[in-house]
């Protein structure tokens, strides 16, 4: 696995060298936009409505709009002046309890492997992470750009999570229900069993991507020649009666449990 940046992990006065490689992959299937009529890639190019025009990269400046149709024009040099320092550091301001952070936070995760000095450091710090059961809140500079992040420990190593500032996550008050919902207590004992008869240890591998799956094969089937079909998605029904839908839903759960009992039996 190649890295991705080389730095060092910074708490108070200790440095520990790290490595960092991608701890995800992106398996979206893309496609490209071809010409109708002969099957050519399109291109996309640049164009200036005002001077009826196309326009060279050389030629192209950015700018914010802070009023409809008003731009700020920033140039290079804008940038430099305003560039974070590059300090290949992942610096830690606090050690925090893993529960206290909400999981909306979270959107991307590295690997931190061991640098190529510092091993002892490396795993003094994970030792006392794993003991302490903490994980560690950090800034870093990636790309030009100051990121928020969180240190913590996996298994196999230590891992760095990008994390977004408070005022990028959007307040969820506006998406509470007006006014009180009565709940009757039936209701919510019967939905409470509900999970509880769904509810299982967490083993991510079963959990599939199906669409992925069946396009794949699409493209499989499409490039020997065959005709494409893909499967009709139900659509669910309308929930008429609360009650009845719990009902209904703990009656399927245990049936699809005796089935899989009675094939273990089987086997």
């Amino acid at each position: 696995m190649r890295s991705l940046w080389n730095g060092s992990i910074s708490f108070g006065l200790v440095n520990v060298p790290v490595k960092m490689f991608a701890a995800t992959e992106d398996k979206d299937i893309r496609f490209r936009t071809l010409h109708k009529s002969c099957y050519t890639p399109i291109q996309y190019r640049k164009f200036c409505p005002s001077c009826d025009q196309e326009v060279e990269a050389s030629e192209l400046v950015k700018a914010y709009e802070y009023e409809k149709g008003r731009f700020v024009v920033f140039e290079e040099h804008d940038f430099e002046a305003l560039a974070v320092a590059q300090t290949r550091s992942i610096d830690i301001i606090d050690f925090v309890d893993l529960s206290e952070i909400d999981p909306i936070y979270f959107y991307k995760s590295y690997y931190l492997g061991v640098g190529d000095t510092g091993q002892k450091a490396y795993w003094l710090l994970r030792k006392a992470m794993e003991a302490t059961g903490k994980i560690a809140v950090a800034q870093v500079v990636l790309r030009d750009k100051q990121h928020l992040a969180a240190v913590r420990v996996l298994p196999e190593c230590l891992s760095l999570a990008m994390m977004f500032y408070p005022d990028e996550i959007r307040p969820a008050q506006v998406l509470a229900p007006a006014g009180d919902v009565k709940l009757h207590d039936n209701e919510i004992q019967m939905a409470t069993q509900l999970i509880d008869s769904l509810s299982t240890a967490f083993t991510a591998e079963k959990y599939t991507d199906d669409y992925r799956a069946e396009l794949l094969k699409a493209i499989e089937a499409k490039i020997a020649g065959e005709s494409v079909s893909m499967p009709v998605a139900q659509q669910p029904g309308k929930v008429v009666d609360l009650m009845e839908a719990l009902k209904a839903s703990l009656a399927l759960v245990e049936a699809n449990k005796q089935k899989q009992s009675e094939r273990q039996i089987g086997n």
